[in-house]
Formats: C-alpha cells, sequence, structure tokens
C-alpha cells in the first residue's frame, strides 16, 4: 500500500517537472523572438553601436544619460579603438544596452530549460542532450554579439548572428515538440493528403531561401544607407539589386504554397485541433510577412516595418517547423525521429 502511494507521488512529480520544462521551453522560444524583434528594431534604427564596446557599453555596465557623463576626450578614445565618428545618442545606446539586456534573459531561460530537462533522463536522453546543447548554442551566440561589435557590425556577422538564431529556435521547438510526441500521436491525420508533410517540408525550403535572399536585400540596404544617407529614404529602392526584385517576387510563391497546406487542414483534420489553429497563425503570419514587405517597397522605407518583416520571416519557419513535426509525430505520419 505504502509502495502504491510513494508511486504515485513520483508520478505526480514527474508530471509536474515535464509540465515545468515544457513551460520553461515554450517562454524560452517566445523570448529568442523577442531578442530576433530587438536586433531588428537595433538594426533599423541605426543603433548597432550604441554602445561601441562589449560587454560594458561607454565602458559602463549601466550605460550613461548624457553625453556630460563620459569622458571629455571619449572620441579619441575609441577612435584609437577602431571606431572613428563615435557619438553618444541616448536613444541609441539605450536601444541597444536594452537588446542586450533581453539577450542577456535569454541565457537564464535556457539554463534553466537544460536544467528542468532532467526528468527526461529516464525517458528520453536525447530531449535532454537537447536542452543542454541549446544553453551551449545561447552562450556561442552571446560571444557571436560581442563580435558583431567588434567587426563594427559587418553584415556577414550581423547575418550569421541572425541565422544563428534562427537554428536555437529550431532546435527548441524540435526538443519542445518532441516531448509532447505522445500527445501529439492522439491527433488524428488520416485523412490528411500523403502530399501535404512533403509540400510542408518544400514550403521550409523556400522560408530559408527568402531569408537568404532576405539577408543579402537588408545588406544591400545597409550600404546604400551608408553611401545615401543624406537621400531621402524612398528613393533608395532606385538603387535596390536584382535580388530584391527576386526576394519580391518569390513571396507570392510562398503565399500560395503556404495558403494551400492550410486549406487542406481546414478540410482533413478537426476544427478544434492544435493542427489547424496552428495553420491559421501560420497564414497570419506570411500575410503579415508580405504586407511588410510591401509597406518597405512602397511606403519608402518605413523602419518600424524592418523589424516586424523579419520577425514574421522568423516565426514562419518556427511555425512551419512544428506542424512538420507534428505530422510526423500524428496519425498515420507518425514516423521515429
Amino acid at each position: 500500500m505504502s509502495s502504491s502511494i510513494d508511486n504515485q507521488v513520483d508520478n505526480q512529480a514527474d508530471n509536474q517537472a515535464i509540465i515545468r520544462f515544457r513551460r520553461l521551453g515554450t517562454i524560452t522560444i517566445f523570448a529568442v523572438y523577442l531578442v530576433i524583434l530587438a536586433g531588428g528594431i537595433v538594426r533599423a534604427s541605426g543603433a548597432g553601436m550604441g554602445c561601441p564596446d562589449w560587454p560594458t557599453c561607454f565602458g559602463q555596465w549601466i550605460p550613461p544619460t548624457d553625453e556630460t557623463q563620459l569622458p571629455a576626450n571619449y572620441h579619441e578614445i575609441y577612435a584609437q579603438r577602431g571606431y572613428e565618428n563615435t557619438q553618444f545618442n541616448p536613444v541609441k545606446t539605450w536601444t541597444e544596452y536594452t537588446n542586450r539586456l533581453v539577450g542577456a534573459s535569454i541565457g537564464i531561460l535556457i539554463f534553466l530549460t537544460a536544467w528542468s530537462s532532467r526528468i527526461f533522463l529516464k525517458t528520453d536522453k536525447t530531449i535532454f542532450y537537447l536542452a543542454v546543447s541549446s544553453f551551449f548554442l545561447v552562450g556561442f551566440q552571446g560571444w557571436l554579439g560581442s563580435s558583431v561589435v567588434a567587426s563594427n557590425l559587418k553584415p556577414i556577422m550581423i547575418t550569421l548572428h541572425m541565422l544563428l538564431a534562427l537554428g536555437i529556435v529550431a532546435l527548441l521547438i524540435y526538443t519542445i515538440t518532441r516531448s509532447q510526441r505522445d500527445f501529439i500521436g492522439q491527433f488524428d491525420t488520416g485523412q490528411l493528403p500523403p502530399i501535404v508533410p512533403t509540400l510542408l517540408k518544400i514550403a521550409m525550403a523556400m522560408t530559408l531561401l527568402q531569408v537568404a535572399m532576405g539577408t543579402q536585400v537588408r545588406e544591400a540596404v545597409d550600404f546604400i544607407t551608408h553611401e545615401h544617407s543624406y537621400i531621402d529614404r524612398k528613393f533608395w529602392r532606385d538603387d535596390f539589386p536584382i535580388i530584391f526584385y527576386i526576394h519580391r517576387s518569390f513571396s507570392s510563391i510562398i503565399l500560395f504554397t503556404n495558403l494551400w497546406i492550410v486549406w487542406k487542414l481546414r478540410q482533413h483534420v478537426a476544427k478544434d485541433s492544435l493542427l489547424l489553429r496552428t495553420g491559421y497563425a501560420l497564414a497570419a503570419l506570411v500575410i503579415t510577412a508580405i504586407l511588410a514587405g510591401v509597406s518597405l517597397d512602397r511606403l519608402g522605407m518605413p523602419p518600424v516595418a524592418q523589424p516586424i518583416h523579419l520577425l514574421m520571416a522568423n516565426m514562419i519557419f518556427g511555425v512551419q517547423f512544428f506542424l512538420a513535426m507534428s505530422l510526423n509525430y500524428s496519425g498515420k505520419h507518425r514516423a521515429a525521429i
């Protein structure tokens, strides 16, 4: 009798630990997206060098709010370090500093997620190893962030920084989804056309290609910003490279592909299914990303649209990835991964 009670207590404790892990993991995923948004705001606002050193900001752990709080010769100090024309701007400084604080919070959250994944050492060690790997990747991401500052915001370094964030999100989504595969396995996808999972993988590949083209467009915009900062933003479009027009046209293919997938989900899965709700979210994200892209193209490159466009692109891939894994774990599409 006592042994049975002990087992029930242990099972309850394990279930609570698993729930805690999933909640932490989900919060961490959204926090990474928040970091991506913050990074997009920093880039769009030109605040990347608001803090010309790392990990401190103008040599201080809490940055100044006024230029009088800096040494009188701070221009010369940073010029000697390779950062010419360093000019203190409180808005840009605190924008970059806030971005760093948000990034630091990811380190704490991912550590808690990795720590709470110990429960899966009993049932699925892969989940534990994936969570720990995510923790080390976030540490590497922090180092890469310092390298971005040290490189004086070289576009290739910024792009690598963003792509690694995308990889961290995918790894976290894989980890959390794997921990719920028994629940996902109950989804009825038996009526879903077999081509849907394949087309979803193709859609993911197209999204990655679109993101890659978008980074090249972004690098071109950075160059135009530097060369033509004195010209009204609405005229920058005249100097866009051919990749911009390919990137713009490719979005229509991505739109119709994803809408077709969502339509098939609507036809063949339960109306209250998590899969269908996720499909609707995917459609909304794709449409929002395209609208943000159109505003960049037609409304003179408004800075507010740039981080939204970047965030939507990253979230589209994340939702597609979750759907692809869910189809692998559910119904007749279930497979060992």
